[in-house]
């Protein structure tokens, strides 16, 4: 149980990293219909990682991907894969950051964002989560991880809750404190939105980097 959840954490914190879903969050938290389309974008944003952790860890149990006496090959080779593709994001990430005085360029959905529905809102958050690339391999990396281990139904359904409290935490977080304390939150949020926005992909391109040198440093040990 214990190596589940320390192999877990680094990408649930990759998940839980993610500026434009809290950005998103923020930016429906200050529209007239906050409580709807805000709590409507964190219950998707939930569900998306909880589904495709589920999903991938069955896949990765039922094509038998746990550890052999002398390792998994094909583990360790899906996870040097997973953690080249998280360097070449962080590439691309660090490229497109704005230059020095320059506004940052973030998704033109944003701009619209006091218009979507709660029901869109449940749609964007589930999708950002689960379809967007960099999440998704983090998803595939703790799956894998896990599924890996060879352990028991219990401990994957324990790592899977674990992470995706961890991974949806920081766009729950700022939902809750909106809730709990509205007038001091508006303010809190508007600067953390702004210091997000201006900070995007250089956040974005060292945590990639990070993790992605994990992520081939522990399938290199897998050989």
């Amino acid at each position: 149980m214990g190596t589940a959840i320390g192999d877990i954490l680094p990408l649930a914190l990759g998940v839980a990293i993610s500026p434009i879903p809290i950005i998103a969050a923020i930016l429906m938290l200050l529209t007239p219909k906050a409580g709807s389309t805000a709590t409507s974008f964190t219950a998707g944003w939930i569900l998306g990682i909880a589904v495709a952790y589920a999903v991938i860890v069955v896949i990765a149990s039922a094509v038998g991907l746990h550890t052999s006496s002398g390792g998994n090959p094909t583990t360790a080779t899906i996870k040097i894969i997973l953690g080249v593709l998280m360097l070449g994001l962080a590439v691309k990430q660090w490229k497109g950051r704005p230059a020095p005085g320059a506004e940052p360029t973030m998704p033109g959905w944003l701009a619209a964002i006091d218009k979507v529905t709660p029901g869109k809102a449940l749609g964007l958050g589930f999708a950002l989560s689960a379809v967007n690339p960099k999440n998704l391999l983090m998803i595939v990396g703790a799956a894998v991880a896990v599924a890996n281990l060879g352990v028991s139904g219990g401990a994957i359904t324990v790592a899977g809750i674990v992470f995706t409290v961890i991974a949806a935490s920081t766009v729950a977080v700022p939902v809750i404190a909106y809730f709990a304390a509205r007038e001091k939150a508006t303010v809190w949020l508007g600067e953390l939105k702004s210091w997000l926005t201006a900070n995007n992909a250089t956040v974005m391109a060292v945590l990639l980097l990070v993790i992605g040198v994990v992520m081939i440093g522990k399938g290199i040990g897998g050989y």
